[in-house]
């Protein structure tokens, strides 16, 4: 008998040779499942509720694997693993660009999946605090994390990553402190160090380009050398 109470894991892969057996295996290894071919049949399956986790392939025909990822991170708690046959550094960094929790590329092992399940299912509690959603100044400009952008003092509006944006959150909410990166990762989702051991620097960069800070040394974001990032000056809520 199937347990009703076992996580229930979404699987959105347009090969059906991968998305059937993956299912089968998973079910006999005490999870239910649900499959979808596209990014279309996985937001249906996801605005019914209830999935606990979803494995999503990047690279699926009409909408991409890194776009419903986006998607799904911007408006639920459920934490994403995607799937890829691409094994880049830079691959992975865009993932978590797009707030995956984990990455895994093809060909895999279906049980070392399995391990990565449980583990994101671990290290994700189910119900997480939910991030600030006001408005808030620090220097030149206003952070508005609802809709992921940054607007400057000259009304100029600069659009943000999934990660960027979850990464500005966590350094506001810790202005004038010493946040480490594997603290960063999981202030950021909740994701192992060990998945991402360059993601914080990139990101880093790119924040410091869109705000004007990447000359050196920077002057808003600084790098504390052998511990992490500080973001320096005033936080202010703006109403």
């Amino acid at each position: 008998m199937r347990d009703v109470h076992a996580p229930l894991i979404l699987i959105a892969d347009d090969a059906r040779d991968i998305r059937d057996p993956l299912a089968s295996f998973l079910a006999r290894h005490g999870f239910r499942t649900r499959t979808a071919a596209n990014a279309a049949d996985a937001r249906t399956i996801l605005a019914e509720g209830g999935v606990h986790l979803a494995i999503i392939d990047i690279m699926m025909p009409g909408e991409s694997g890194l776009s419903l990822c986006a998607h799904l991170t911007r408006t639920s708690r459920v934490p994403v693993i995607l799937l890829s046959a691409c094994a880049e550094e830079t691959d992975r960094i865009r993932g978590l660009d797009h707030g995956a929790d984990d990455y895994v590329t093809k060909p895999f092992s279906p049980r070392e999946l399995i391990a990565r399940i449980r583990a994101v299912l671990r290290r994700v509690p189910a119900e997480l605090p939910s991030p600030p959603t006001g408005r808030r100044r620090f220097g030149r400009f206003v952070h508005d994390p609802t809709r992921a952008i940054l607007c400057d003092d000259a009304g100029r509006d600069i659009e943000l990553t999934t990660g960027e944006n979850r990464l500005l959150g966590a350094f506001l909410d810790h202005a004038g402190q010493t946040v480490s990166r594997a603290r960063l990762l999981e202030l950021m989702r909740g994701r192992s160090p060990r998945a991402y051991d360059r993601a914080v620097d990139n990101t880093v960069s790119r924040l410091r380009r869109k705000i004007g800070d990447d000359a050196k040394p920077a002057q808003v974001i600084v790098t504390e050398w052998g511990g992490g990032y500080r973001l320096v000056g005033a936080v202010e809520t703006v109403e």
